[in-house]
């Protein structure tokens, strides 16, 4: 049995679950936490809490592990509440631990340095699952719990509280066995055979792929190439079969070029998808009525869109049922030649309407290993075409903020980064997304892995500005003074290139990814050609 701190009881935990970097920002209120995972593990002190949390938070996804985040009470522990936001929507496996003041004054609003009322409700409306250690002796219960609830599916965040006299008392703990998720009830075998036979009468199949299919892998292929199905995905399930089958539409249903595979469709087939209502046109898109649902949660089952048969458990389970159920189908002889038509006409009209960006996204693809993570934060070259044209052929590769808040990118590229570091990641930002969290350039700047963080400088938030000049006709909020990153980078000891021509991004890019460590690769979107349409994200605007 062994004793420490606080903080050596949570590099055993962090050990047994085969995590070996956390990170955060030191205070006074979580110091016995910080100071033994830097003496025993690897800590990266980002430069704000919200950038933890997105980097454990891309760790987690680029690893398929658990990610660690470490904050202060308070002040620290809101700064990290929009993150959390994020990870619970894209049901990351964070592990979010926050210092809390003394546990002898809690509740007495004293004003004690760091003290917020209620925290614990707070990170309850931000996490899957929330916790306060109440003793020295809950303390290991609770962590291990935590780690438990954050890979259980429906996977996300955990957060627990941590008083920091708590924090420097001894513990006493030993090595465990790694946290298993928790058992996801067995599917209802009549569900599988009613499922099944509306498969084998249907003779143009179409499935669409979530976030939660990317653990189903294998069975997917095997139930595509089965049916000879299309296969639309969602941005979150991107990956779960490689972009480059034939198979494989992508995220492009509300594309107008697949507007008519949708309406020849006779079967819907949905897996561990939302239906977001910006891959929906605002739940507008026509989809077939015939929909077999496959979903870990009960509450999502006909939730959107209206459910034929209903399949509740996780993916590569369900899947691997129903391909056993299924047996021999035939399909329409002519529908894959009509599902592969499709995949070339959407990446076509794609392609005409970014112009000169087809060469960038192209020479980002030729550049980066297939195994190569491609973060992507919220900014018009990624809405427009990197969460579509840009190939992805492993879900963990396909890292972008689900909920759609800016300036999240590059502190999920350096968790991924520093999670993945025998291939290089890019970082796909705007300039004024950067700026959220600029300080994250120091991040890079000190634990330089190997990230080529590219930036397109249009002076401000294009893709808002797109939008007011659509539906308002004057622009508010969206210029902003931009920073010359040439300079920053230099001060920051940073390789920097400019690019102002498409055609030059190729080489400068390529010669970043050879440098084997950080680089700033900037664009000057106002020097390119613009796009022949101009991006207007697809949201509901009142008329």
């Amino acid at each position: 049995m062994d004793q420490g701190t606080g903080g050596d009881l949570l590099v055993q935990v962090m050990r047994d679950n085969g995590v070996d970097t956390a990170f955060g920002v030191v205070s006074v209120h979580n110091l016995p936490l910080v100071e033994a995972v830097s003496r025993e593990l690897r800590f990266v002190p980002v430069r704000h809490e919200a950038a933890a949390v997105n980097a454990a938070d891309g760790y987690a996804r680029a690893t398929g592990g658990l990610g660690v985040a470490i904050t202060s009470t308070g002040t620290g522990a809101g700064n990290a509440a929009g993150a959390l936001v994020e990870a619970l929507t894209a049901g990351s496996r964070v592990l979010h631990v926050t210092g809390q003041i003394d546990s002898c004054y809690l509740g007495q609003g004293r004003g004690v340095i760091h003290e917020t009322r209620d925290q614990l409700g707070m990170l309850t409306a931000v996490s899957k699952h929330a916790a306060a250690i109440t003793s020295v002796d809950a303390a290991e219960v609770e962590l291990r719990r935590a780690v438990r609830s954050a890979l259980s599916l429906p996977s996300g965040p955990s957060s627990v509280e941590w008083p920091i006299d708590f924090q420097h008392a001894r513990h006493r703990f030993a090595p465990a066995a790694a946290e298993q998720a928790e058992a996801v009830p067995p599917v209802d075998q009549d569900a599988i055979r009613r499922a099944a036979e509306l498969i084998r009468s249907a003779r143009r199949p179409l499935l669409w792929v979530g976030g939660g299919g990317t653990q189903a892998g294998a069975e997917l292929r095997g139930l595509a190439e089965r049916l000879q199905a299309g296969v639309l995905t969602s941005n979150s399930g991107r990956g779960s079969l490689p972009e480059d089958h034939e198979l494989v539409i992508g995220n492009f249903a509300a594309n107008p070029k697949a507007v008519p595979v949708l309406a020849e469709a006779d079967l819907l087939i949905s897996v561990g998808t939302h239906f977001r209502s910006n891959e929906t046109k605002h739940y507008g898109l026509e989809l077939p009525g015939a929909h077999v649902q496959v979903d870990v949660d009960p509450a999502a089952i006909g939730r959107v869109h209206p459910a034929t048969v209903g399949l509740v458990g996780a993916a590569d389970e369900v899947l691997r049922q129903l391909n056993a159920e299924l047996g021999g189908v035939q399909t329409d002889r002519c529908w894959r030649s009509r599902v592969e038509h499709a995949r070339v006409e959407v990446r076509n009209h794609l392609r005409d309407a970014i112009g000169p960006y087809a060469q960038i996204c192209d020479a980002l693809r030729r550049a980066l290993p297939a195994d190569s993570v491609i973060a992507r934060d919220v900014t018009i070259p990624s809405s427009q075409w990197g969460n579509r044209l840009l190939e992805i052929h492993h879900p963990h590769t396909n890292i972008f903020p689900v909920g759609g808040g800016i300036g999240q990118g590059l502190a999920h590229g350096i968790g991924a980064s520093i999670g993945t570091a025998d291939a290089p990641t890019a970082v796909l930002v705007g300039d004024g997304g950067l700026a959220v969290h600029l300080g994250e350039l120091a991040t890079l700047a000190q634990e330089r892995p190997w990230l080529v963080l590219v930036v397109f400088n249009d002076g401000g938030y294009g893709v808002l500005r797109n939008m007011q000049d659509k539906h308002v006709g004057r622009r508010s909020g969206v210029d902003l003074h931009t920073p010359d990153f040439g300079r920053l980078a230099d001060a920051l000891d940073l390789p920097h290139a400019l690019v102002n021509k498409a055609q030059a991004f190729a080489e400068v890019f390529t010669e970043a990814v050879d440098h084997h460590g950080p680089c700033v690769v900037e664009v000057d979107v106002t020097a390119l050609e613009p796009a022949p349409e101009p991006f207007v994200p697809p949201v509901h605007v009142p008329s």
